[in-house]
């Protein structure tokens, strides 16, 4: 592997003196340098929306969305994935996370676990990847062996495949369905991929999941709908959700969660004056969504 010809592990010419600089100086230019990090991303908005057209197309026949990468890459994409069952009370296995060296590497550093090109193809197997599946694999560079192997036999397996790099034509654009290329250009220091990288692949994630679930039907407006109240703080996010959405006092909205479990049911509900019964019949005819039901409730 030729890492000149790699742009993340290129020089960075802004930052050639940083460290004869004072602390204040040194954070501005490394300030300075994320600024560059949304506009990258905003480049590959097109790419994006056909993967989160794909995971919802999937994820409406009973699929799966699975990450795959390796250290920082690993790591953002259970990041990801994690906050998916809380904040839209998705099933645990509908977005699933997968990390070279397994769980241990989440959080000690396990690098040669990158290496192994036929642990990537192995974990696609174990996951029983379909036809079904979005599998995006995650790497700055492109070129991670472990992400590679997986790619592949995702995509021999008829899963759409996508990819999350730093680096225009890389081995993994080359293999994936959808190349999503965010150059950001050479890192604050050379070739720490945590930084800048690190950070368009957490934006990229983001839209990923959150644009696929407002398709999905899990946002109302801009409302979490479908958060799992499994706290006292997402309980008290769950009553002011339902208080803002149906104009409802704090008790109307105690009691309606209270008697259906759920936001989304307990805003129908109070809006439309149906029972639990009903509702639960409206919201499963228009697939969950609460905008959708209302307006079917509206015209009968």
């Amino acid at each position: 592997m030729d890492l000149t010809k790699i742009l993340t592990e290129t020089r960075n010419p802004n930052t050639m003196e940083i460290d004869t600089l004072s602390t204040e100086d040194m954070l501005k230019k490394i300030n300075e340098e994320d600024q560059t990090v949304a506009l990258a991303v905003g480049k590959t908005i097109s790419v994006i929306a056909k993967v989160v057209d794909s995971i919802v197309e999937k994820m409406e026949d009973g699929g799966r969305l699975l990450y795959i990468g390796a250290g920082t890459s690993g790591r953002l994409g259970i990041l990801d994935a994690s906050e998916c069952p809380p904040t839209y009370s998705t099933d645990p296995e509908k977005v699933v996370a997968i990390i070279a060296g397994g769980e241990q590497a989440i959080q000690y550093p396990m690098e040669g676990a990158e290496d192994d090109e036929e642990a990537g193809i192995e974990e696609i197997c174990v996951h029983q990847v379909s036809s079904k599946d979005v599998v995006v694999g995650i790497a700055a560079s492109g070129r991670t062996p472990y992400t590679i192997g997986a790619l592949k036999e995702a995509k021999k397996r008829g899963a759409v495949t996508a990819s999350i790099v730093c680096s225009p034509n890389s081995p993994m654009g080359q293999i994936a369905d959808h190349d999503i290329v965010a150059e950001v250009g050479p890192e604050v220091v050379t070739g720490s991929t945590r930084m800048k990288a690190g950070t368009a692949q957490k934006l990229i994630l983001n839209m990923l999941t959150t644009a696929s679930m407002i398709k999905l039907g899990k946002v109302y407006s801009n409302l979490m709908v479908d958060v799992m109240p499994s706290n006292e703080k997402l309980k008290i996010r769950s009553r002011n959700i339902i208080m803002e959405a149906a104009d409802a006092s704090e008790e109307e909205a105690i009691q309606a969660l209270d008697t259906h479990g759920a936001v989304k049911p307990a805003i129908l509900s109070l809006l439309t004056g149906l029972g639990k019964e009903d509702v639960a019949e409206l919201l499963k005819q228009h697939k969950g969504h609460l905008r959708a039901a209302l307006k079917a409730a509206v015209k009968s």
